[in-house]
This record gives C-alpha cells, structure tokens and sequence, in this order.
C-alpha cells in the first residue's frame, strides 16, 4: 500500500465516523466478529473439561483472525486496482474504531437525574449500577471513556499504521473476542482465557501510548497518578491514571480499585468529554504523520 492511499484510507475512515457513527448492526462487521466463537461455545455447552474449552476458544480465534485478516489483505491489495474494494478497504478500517460512538455513549451520562443516569452507565460498563450514589456514577462513566481512548481508537490505528488493514481487523477481532467470552465465570473461564490474553498483549503498547497523549494536557500531575495506579491492571488503569491526573480527580470501582481525590460529578464528566476531543485530536494528528512514514 502506497503511502499516500494509507493517509488517504484513513481519513475517508474518519470521516464517515465523524458524520455518521456506528454502521447499522446489519451490516457492521463487528457484529458478525465472534459468530464463529459462539458456534463453538455451543459446541462445548454439554462438555466440562478445561482443556477442552479452553483449545476449542484457542481454535475459534484463530480461524476468526484467519477468516477476517484474510479479507482485510485482499481488500488492502486490491484497493489500488478496484475502487470497489478500497470503498470496502475503508469501511471495514470504520468498522475497527469508533470515535463519535464512545463520546455519544458517554455525553448520554451528562444528567443530573439519578434514574437516567444509572441506565446510560450501565450500557457503558460491565458493573452494576443500581445501587451506586451519583458520584461513583460519573466516575465509572468517566473511567470508561478513557479505558475505550485505548481500546476504541489507539489499539485499532496503532495497528493499522503498522500493518494496514489486517493489522486493525486482527485486532479488533481480539478484542471483540475479550468483550464476549473474557470472562471470569463457570461458562467462560477457560473458553475465553486464550483471547482474553491476546488481547492483553496487543494492549501493551496501544494502552501506554494512550496513556503518554492524555499526559500531554498535564505532564507533571498525570505522571504522578500512572506511577501510583497505572500499575494496578495490566492495560486499563494506565489510560485511566493519566485521565484522573490530568483532571485531578480520583476515581472509584468499590470493592477493586480507589484512585485519590474528588469523585467527577456532572461538570467533570463535562470536563473529560472536552479533554477526550483534544486527546483524540492529537492522536488523529500521529496517525496521520506515522501512516506517512512507516
């Protein structure tokens, strides 16, 4: 792929994100990541042994990457020849991150009323909400935009600057995997053990580099904060961390981890939906930079 078709894929990419938002669930791609997972999830409902689980999770991911990376190469090598298939090379780029998405998602939680606000969380994040105050609220709210900087946006280009198309659908791929069958519990401990450490190891770098961008809008504070939690989940806290830093605010998931400092409330969630556009600003303004010289 020439240099100038990369920039130029992922920007026709961005601008459909900017405008339109997330595909149709009948056609986004994303949804039909994982079908293959679930076939065998099903495979294995009547079954109990670990090993079996776990090598039947192992082999569903792979074909899935076989199936979806295979695409994402024929797309990406043919999209210079067939305008069709760099309409396709562009769409299928789309599909892997999602900009307007994750701030929709979380303006929804800009609201003062408690009931409203403990639904639009909960479409947010895996915790349980209905019993939390409105300060622990906006904090999961607020720790989950900038866990998804990583795993919505800088995970998936990361990987397309350095590899393309195939490089975003893999991992995205990963990482869809992970959301579906990453799970610590009797059905899905062993199934979804393999994708769920792959996924960790794609989000060492992409979780750190997002980590160093949110660092930019207060480099002193934001450090002091990663040193003292980012250490506290593999890839998570580290997006996280910086986030609190730089807002200087502390969060709270009860029962797992406490972050030093005030809990958001509204005005602060109002604060880090601001900071998210000039994070992604910045990160926007690298890969476009890195598509031209890697």
């Amino acid at each position: 792929m020439g240099i100038n078709e990369k920039v130029l894929v992922f920007l026709l990419a961005l601008i459909i994100d900017l405008f339109f938002g997330e595909f149709p669930s009948v056609i986004h791609p994303v949804v039909y990541m994982g079908r293959v997972g679930k076939f065998f999830d099903n495979i294995y409902k009547s079954r109990s042994s670990k090993a079996v689980s776990f090598v039947l999770g192992m082999i569903s991911l792979i074909v899935e990457l076989i199936i979806w990376g295979g695409l994402g190469y024929f797309l990406q090598s043919f999209s210079k020849r067939f305008t069709i298939a760099m309409i396709f090379e562009v769409c299928i780029l789309k599909s892997t991150f999602s900009i307007r998405s994750l701030y929709e998602h979380v303006k929804r939680c800009y609201t003062n009323d408690v009931e409203l606000l403990r639904k639009n969380v909960s479409m947010i994040v895996s915790r349980d909400t209905s019993k939390l105050d409105k300060s622990h609220l906006y904090s999961a709210a607020v720790e989950s935009l900038a866990e998804n900087i990583s795993d919505s946006i800088t995970g998936p280009l990361f990987y397309y600057v350095l590899f393309g198309l195939p490089g975003a659908v893999v991992y995205r791929v990963v990482n869809t995997y992970d959301a579906l069958f990453g799970y610590r519990n009797a059905r899905y401990e062993w199934f979804g053990k393999f994708p769920a450490r792959f996924d960790d190891l794609l989000n060492l770098v992409p979780s750190r580099l997002t980590a160093l961008f949110i660092s930019f809008f207060n480099f002193k504070r934001s450090w002091e904060y990663i040193k003292k939690y980012g250490g506290i989940k593999i890839n998570a806290t580290y997006p996280m961390s910086a986030f609190a830093g730089v807002l200087g605010l502390g969060f709270e998931k009860i029962g797992y981890y406490k972050f030093d400092g005030k809990l958001p409330d509204m005005e602060d969630l109002g604060k880090a939906l601001r900071l998210y556009k000039k994070v992604v600003f910045l990160i926007i303004l690298v890969v476009v930079f890195s598509c031209m010289v890697v």
